[in-house]
């Protein structure tokens, strides 16, 4: 319960028990919990004149970075500099180190502002790279499950922009599709399989420079494709050019695969007929927009 003023007899012998808990290092909330002192008034003529408790006495981590960040400013170190080597808040920082005079200002280094500008470059990099996988992964969710109809779209619409074409001057209706994305692989093995063609009619070839590794690219799109690389045809090798600055190297360079449907004329014929009419129905839809 508080004290009232009219009840402390002995108000000196109070106040030598409050100084001597102040002496001590407890703060005013603790010495006011231990007295039971609620009233501000009372409790400040109480500790009238007492020293306040020294930081040092109850050292904690916030106390060393306090110290640490003094020192460095008295050495001329900016906020920034300490900033890297604390890992604190400026904020903290200031409220510190703001009795302290301000270092005079230092011309930074070509190699100290090169460091500075790297920093805050890959920090913007990095958060872009976080916001770019946030909208993707986002984007990704969104697509839940395909059904049949909507795989059969994606895979005609994706066979006529990658797979091999007729032309009238140079008759060829064979369904062939070269790609070096495993994705799109994924999803034109499935497409085929949707239009009922037998596994046993894919013949697969890898394209791949001549310095890469030959092996393990086929290795990799066999395990991918789900078939043994021994069934693999010849190797399309493509020669280096020493005048080519070649940015597509490294161990996750396997070429392209090479995915040939035997037999396939009627398919390739069948595959032209389906995007022309996703083109008709198309215009057809959007005639009604035009108007």
């Amino acid at each position: 319960m508080a004290h009232s003023r009219g009840t402390y007899a002995d108000f000196e012998a109070l106040r030598e028990r409050a100084l001597a808990l102040r002496a001590a290092g407890l703060s005013r909330r603790a010495i006011r919990d231990r007295l039971h002192v609620y009233n501000n008034d009372l409790l400040n003529r109480l500790l009238e004149g007492g020293s306040p408790p020294d930081r040092h006495r109850h050292p904690n981590a916030k106390d060393e970075l306090r110290d640490k960040a003094r020192a460095l400013r008295l050495q001329g170190w900016t906020y920034d500099r300490i900033q890297l080597e604390l890992g604190c808040s400026k904020s903290s920082i200031s409220l510190w180190v703001r009795d302290l005079p301000r270092p005079e200002r230092r011309k930074r280094t070509p190699e100290e502002a090169s460091a500075i500008a790297r920093r805050g470059w890959e920090a913007t990099l990095r958060l872009r790279e976080e916001e770019r996988e946030r909208t993707k992964k986002a984007a990704a969710d969104s697509i839940g499950t395909m059904t049949d109809r909507e795989l059969f779209f994606a895979g005609v619409a994706l066979y006529w922009a990658e797979g091999s074409k007729d032309k009238t001057y140079d008759r060829r209706e064979t369904v062939t599709f070269v790609n070096s994305d495993p994705g799109v692989i994924q999803l034109y093995l499935a497409w085929l399989a949707l239009v009922g063609i037998e596994s046993e009619r894919l013949k697969y070839r890898v394209m791949i420079h001549m310095t890469a590794d030959t092996e393990a690219a086929e290795r990799y799109w066999a395990d991918l494709a789900g078939v043994d690389a021994s069934t693999f045809q010849k190797t399309t090798i493509k020669k280096h050019n020493p005048k080519t600055v070649r940015k597509n190297v490294g161990e996750n360079y396997r070429g392209c695969l090479v995915v040939r449907v035997s037999r396939s004329a009627d398919l390739y014929r069948r595959i032209e007929g389906w995007w022309y009419g996703i083109v008709l129905s198309a215009r057809e839809t959007d005639e009604p927009n035009r108007s």
